[in-house]
């Protein structure tokens, strides 16, 4: 391979391996990096554009290079400034694709569309509700509200109109009809555009116009692309149809670009990210230079071995960009992996795995805990709290979305902008949330209990931020607890607790992975096809290769304490247990909805509508329904982990929907 000669910046060369080094020495033009797991990918990426801006064939103002989370763009910055990419040429431009598009637009808005102003909207729940009441549905599920968000997002950055969302839609596991969401969305997109004032873009427009700005106005395109000359894209298996728009648009009829990316890492699909971009590069661009990186610098080859063992059976076409990691790093212990009867007995041993991994000396923010969805972490956050562990929850803000956990909050700025409360910061905080459960000691009723948990976390999250700054007034504190909300609490100290998803980037000596069995891992939400299938097997490969050194896999066998086992360990597992039980010792889990149980509630519902003059989607979504028809729970815990069942909606219809269920399960 050709490669031009360095002046000798410093540090560009030092500690690469030879992968590492043909793609940082490539020249000039298409590059694809195929990096996996702990490869050292931003290493190599920075390095590179290090190497660009040193051998004089671009300056550093030239270059944009883009990823997908802030705290990536800063690590990227940070590592360019300590190669000394920066000074007299300008300052390479690295930001997230949503953050660059918001420059550009504030940028170019007035010279494409004059005097016409534009908001942008923190979040979308607000606009997606108004949308939901026009429309004629039950604007009190905040489940469907959300998921209906989630459908107007995924559709959007698919670049798929309105009118088009029901015909495009054909294998998403969506919460109502198709063409009720289809509506929401023409709902929503008119409310945006329509309100008085100014228009009110979500994120997904940031991107959406952009590129049309780009592809409307040559003038401007013509003065962005003698700006930005060289791009670079990290993650490039997350790309959306709408970002790979943008990204063409920047790029015109040139071809310097550099993508990093690992198929097999692609667990965004639901949000309309594909790898299909990335498999495509080398199609897209013949001449490109391809650099596969393998040798894995994060993990034990423990660690590694079992990453590999369960990406190595993956099928499909991303299967076939699979790279075999090498493990670089001395031995360390292998993994542990641990059954058990319940899930209450799960919680109870991984917290026992946590405190003997603290006593050996692995600091405290050295260890997660993943699971597959975010509900999962409540049984973790009370069983830490008893335990006196400190712990974070990182991801999805989950927390802070919580219904109970936003009213709160919401109650806590009232009071700050009355009259000051007497007495101190922290006497004020329970004050104004024991009328909303909170309470010195833990209530009776797993409804009550649940809401009494969320209240004393937002309590104990104000003592330990009074704790850092003790001078703080009331007022002081509850701003201190938005700002928490507002960044998903990151200040927090001790163990972290994550999904899969939002682990994604990180890593820790010690992972602990939670419920790995049939239901949850793989999480058939989305139905039996095979991308589903296997976009569940990488988001545990994912899981897995976050772990340096220790690893710990635990499954349960049932739901709840002393009831029969219906569960198998993860097929994802399959042959890479030592010494484990043949799966016949399990009984298989029910794959589908009971389709007499379903067809019961189906009539249930329509009775029940009919009685009370509601819309059927009203009492219960169809989605809903196949969850009871599969999950056939028998109580009221439960039904709660059912999408859409909040607790009012279990008192008023839960007693009705068991009866119809205990009538007619097999």
């Amino acid at each position: 391979m050709n490669r031009p000669r360095s002046s000798g910046a410093a540090g560009i060369r030092d500690g690469l391996d030879p992968q590492q080094l043909d793609a940082v020495l490539a020249p000039r033009g298409p590059v694809c990096v195929l990096a996996g797991a702990g490869t050292g990918k931003t290493r190599t990426i920075t390095r590179r554009i290090a190497a660009l801006v040193d051998s004089g064939q671009v300056n550093p103002s030239q270059v944009l290079a883009v990823t997908f989370t802030a705290r990536a763009a800063a690590e990227m910055r940070e590592r360019l400034g300590a190669l000394g990419v920066s000074g007299a040429g300008g300052q390479v431009s690295a930001l997230t694709f949503h953050a660059a598009a918001l420059r550009q637009l504030r940028y170019f808005w007035p010279m494409a569309f004059g005097q016409k102003r534009w908001e942008l909207m923190d979040s979308k729940f607000p606009m997606v509700r108004r949308a939901v009441r026009e429309v004629g549905l039950d604007t009190a599920d905040s489940e469907l509200v959300r998921d209906l968000a989630g459908e107007i997002e995924w559709a959007k950055s698919s670049l798929i109109a309105p009118e088009r969302y029901a015909a495009r839609c054909a294998g998403r596991d969506v919460p109502i009809r198709a063409e009720l969401i289809g509506q929401v969305f023409a709902a929503y997109e008119e409310a945006k555009l329509s309100s008085s004032g100014d228009w009110l873009f979500d994120f997904e427009d940031l991107i959406i116009y952009t590129a049309e700005v780009l592809a409307s106005t040559p003038s401007i395109a013509e003065e962005f692309r003698s700006r930005y000359r060289s791009f670079v894209v990290d993650e490039y298996q997350d790309v959306t149809p709408a970002q790979q728009q943008l990204l063409r648009r920047w790029l015109g009829e040139r071809d310097d670009l550099t993508v990093v990316g690992d198929a097999n890492q692609t667990i965004y699909s639901f949000t309309g990210a594909t790898p299909d971009y990335l498999l495509d590069f080398t199609r897209d661009y013949p001449e490109a230079t391809l650099v596969r990186l393998e040798r894995d610098y994060r993990s034990t080859p423990q660690v590694v071995a079992l990453a590999n063992g369960v990406i190595g059976h993956a099928q499909g076409r991303v299967a076939g960009t699979r790279l075999e990691l090498i493990g670089m790093r001395s031995d360390g212990p292998e993994p542990a992996f641990a059954e058990y009867p319940d899930e209450t007995a799960e919680v109870v041993g991984v917290v026992a795995e946590v405190k003997r991994l603290l006593r050996a000396g692995v600091p405290a923010e050295e260890i997660a805990i993943l699971y597959r969805i975010n509900v999962q972490s409540q049984e973790y956050e009370a069983a830490l709290s008893a335990a006196g562990i400190d712990y974070r929850v990182r991801g999805d803000k989950g927390f802070f979305e919580r219904p109970q956990v936003r009213t709160a909050l919401h109650r806590l700025g009232a009071r700050a902008q009355a009259t000051p409360p007497t007495g101190t910061a922290a006497e004020a905080v329970r004050a104004a949330l024991t009328p909303l459960g909170y309470a010195e000691t833990e209530p009776h009723g797993s409804a009550a209990r649940a809401n009494w948990q969320q209240m004393t976390r937002l309590v104990e999250l104000a003592d330990e931020l009074l704790a850092e700054r003790p001078a703080w007034t009331f007022a002081e504190l509850v701003r201190g607890l938005h700002e928490a909300a507002r960044t998903g609490g990151e200040h927090r100290r001790g163990i972290t607790l994550a999904s899969m998803h939002a682990a994604k980037g990180l890593e820790w000596d010690a992972v602990l992975i939670t419920g790995v069995h049939e239901g949850s891992v793989p999480f058939m939400r989305g139905g039996k096809k095979t991308e589903n299938l296997e976009e569940e097997r990488r988001l545990l490969y994912v899981a897995v290769t976050r772990a340096r050194t220790h690893l710990h896999l635990s499954w349960s066998l049932a739901r709840g304490e002393g009831r029969a086992p219906t569960r198998r360990r993860s097929r994802f597992l399959d042959g890479l247990v030592p010494h484990e039980k043949p799966p016949a010792a399990v009984p298989e889990p029910k794959r589908g909805p009971d389709r007499e149980v379903f067809e019961a509630l189906k009539q249930w519902r329509s009775d029940y509508a009919r009685e009370h003059d509601f819309a059927e989607v009203n009492v219960c979504s169809g989605n809903a329904l196949k969850q009871l028809a599969r999950v056939l729970p028998t109580s009221a815990d439960d039904l709660s982990g059912i999408s859409g069942m909040t607790a009012e909606r279990i008192d008023e219809i839960g007693a009705s929907v068991l009866d119809v269920i205990a009538a007619h399960r097999p």
